[in-house]
């Protein structure tokens, strides 16, 4: 007969075989299976500190490498910079193969102390020559050396001509001028550049002169306008007054009034209506609303 399973009584353990496999007692473990566990844990014990160590190892590294940096210093004929690292060289050098290697200054130069260009400059009174050496600026007569002092500029009285300064001629009744560009003289007021000479400016009646360069030379009093070479009084209708336009009419109508052609005829305001804006328009009153010449109640649907 079969033997049944054995009795379990309240508060024995249970069977082995019921128990979870990750719950068993090492000592049922297999003997490759403890040899396994051992070497896992071994190997976390010794990778732990390698892991560790490796940051700090790059960090040392690196400082060791700014050290090396920083107590190798800059190259010859160049000076640390006081804040942000590195080396700038020194006047009369440049950067050239990581180092500083002498400027080439040629002579009527100063070096820059610039590390682009050419590290130099020519002197005033030169001029730089094919980026390799300075000739002296050449000045034609009745000329100076200008602000840049690598070019010349005429003296007063003198305009630049080719090559050379020739001497302006200033027309009777004109006068000498600084300016750089133009002719050199101006007329005097009264008269105006016509060619090579000042002519006097005719002013009409009722005109007055003006200092414009371009035009007649003159312009009407207030209430005439210019009407070719004469300035002719301003027709100002009824119920207008003078207005100085530019364009237009130069008359604007009364309030209440409008123009028609060259009149200012009264404004045709209906029922239920105002004059509004300039004074030559008229709006409808609320809540009425404008249609056609007229003002109509506005309804609901409206």
């Amino acid at each position: 007969m079969p033997a049944g399973p054995k009795p379990t009584w309240p508060g024995s353990p249970r069977p082995r075989s019921t128990w979870p496999r990750s719950t068993w007692p090492l000592s049922s473990w297999t003997r490759s299976a403890r040899r396994r566990l051992a070497a896992a844990v071994l190997s976390l014990v010794f990778a732990a500190p390698v892991a560790m160590a490796l940051p700090v190892a790059a960090q040392s590294g690196a400082q060791s490498g700014a050290q090396s940096g920083a107590e190798s210093g800059p190259p010859a004929n160049a000076t640390a910079r006081d804040y942000g690292g590195g080396w700038s060289c020194d006047a009369g050098f440049r950067k050239a193969s990581g180092g500083c290697e002498a400027v080439a200054t040629p002579a009527n130069a100063y070096p820059t102390g610039r590390s682009y260009g050419l590290g130099w400059v020519c002197e005033r009174g030169y001029r730089e020559v094919e980026q390799a050496r300075c000739e002296p600026v050449e000045l034609p007569e009745n000329a100076h050396l200008d602000d840049s002092g690598d070019g010349w500029d005429c003296a007063r009285g003198f305009v630049e001509q080719g090559r050379g300064c020739v001497r302006v001629a200033v027309p009777e009744h004109g006068y000498l001028t600084d300016e750089a560009y133009g002719a050199g003289w101006a007329c005097n007021r009264g008269y105006r550049a016509v060619r090579d000479s000042c002519e006097p400016i005719v002013v009409p009646a009722n005109g007055y002169l003006v200092d414009r360069r371009s035009g007649p030379g003159w312009a009407c009093e207030r209430g005439y306008s210019a009407r070719g070479d004469a300035c002719v009084e301003v027709a100002v209708p009824e119920h207008a007054y003078f207005v100085d336009a530019t364009f237009g009419d130069p008359w604007k109508c009364e309030r209440g009034y409008h123009a028609r052609g060259s009149a200012c005829v009264p404004l045709d305001v209906p029922a239920n209506a105002h004059v509004a804006g300039s004074g030559n328009v008229w709006d409808c009153d609320p809540p009425y609303r404008r249609r056609g010449s007229g003002c109509v109640p506005t309804g609901p649907s409206q």
